[in-house]
Parts: structure tokens; C-alpha cells; sequence
């Protein structure tokens, strides 16, 4: 009984340690401009930088910005981040992907979201976008900015708008 209780300690604290060092270095998703290999496509935990808090009225900066991070809370209680391609239409900020993937089923649990532009962090909310007509249009609006990329139906996307502060 006694090994038992030394290796279930012995685990505990390992990942007590492990989840420190995670903490200290955050374990950010890569930059990549295409996410053509497995360590672009991998997510990672917190990400770092400058808080901002003065408010954002126009986001058209952004359009010289490839790939954002985002970084969502999960159940388990730990974040997760990933890369985004980001455009910005009629001066709001949006995100786009597809259901089923963690980060998207996160911020339609929870819309707080930590966003990572260079070095500053943003903390928002998203909305989600159910108009058609908005969606096509952002996803229009991608496709401009990302030429390579392939505009989906408007159904099978979704779509996120930063809410203004």
C-alpha cells in the first residue's frame, strides 16, 4: 500500500511540476503563414505578451496581420490556443472555422477569448454569426484577404465577431 501511495505522489507531483514549466514558458502555438506541418497545425496552452486595455474601435490594422492566436478556456480548467487566419469587415474583427473543432466548441461555451496580435493580448468576447447575409459577407471578405484559401458554403461555417468593449 504504502509503493502505491509513494507513486501515486510521485505522479502528482510530476504533473504539479509539469504544469508549472507549462505555465512559465505558456506553450504557444506556432507562427506559420500555411499550416502545412504537424507542428503548425498542434495547439498550445497560455499565451503571453502586453495586456491591452484601452478600447479597440477599428480592427483594420489586423489586415496587415496573417494569423492571430487565440486562446480559449476548456472544461478541464486549462487554456487552449491556437493559430487564425482573422479578417475584419466593415471595421469588426471576425474569426471563421468549422463546428467540431475544440477551440470553436470553447467560444460557443464560453466567448471569452484572449487574442494574441505580435506581442499585445487583447482580452474579448466573440458573438457568433447566424445572419446569412453577414456571413457571406465576412467569409467573402477572407477569401480576399487569403486567396489560397477556399470560401465555404456559407452554412457549414461559422463565424465569430469580436464584441466592442
Amino acid at each position: 500500500m504504502k509503493v502505491l501511495v509513494r507513486i501515486g505522489g510521485s505522479l502528482v507531483i510530476c504533473l504539479i511540476l509539469l504544469l508549472l514549466a507549462a505555465r512559465v514558458t505558456g506553450f504557444e502555438p506556432k507562427d506559420c503563414p500555411t499550416a502545412s506541418s504537424l507542428s503548425c497545425r498542434l495547439p498550445g496552452l497560455w499565451l503571453r505578451g502586453d495586456v491591452v486595455t484601452t478600447p479597440v474601435t477599428d480592427w483594420s490594422f489586423t489586415d496587415k496581420i496573417e494569423t492571430v492566436k487565440i486562446q480559449t478556456q476548456t472544461p478541464f480548467l486549462l487554456p487552449y490556443s491556437v493559430s487564425a487566419w482573422c479578417v475584419v469587415y466593415n471595421g469588426n474583427f471576425y474569426v471563421t472555422s468549422y463546428r467540431g473543432r475544440r477551440w470553436v466548441e470553447d467560444i460557443v461555451r464560453d466567448p471569452h477569448v484572449r487574442l494574441k496580435l505580435g506581442s499585445q493580448l487583447f482580452d474579448r468576447s466573440f458573438t457568433l454569426i447566424d445572419d446569412p447575409v453577414e456571413k457571406a459577407a465576412v467569409l467573402q471578405a477572407k477569401g480576399k484577404k487569403y486567396p489560397k484559401w477556399k470560401v465555404p458554403a456559407v452554412d457549414t461555417a461559422t463565424v465569430f465577431k469580436l464584441m466592442p468593449e
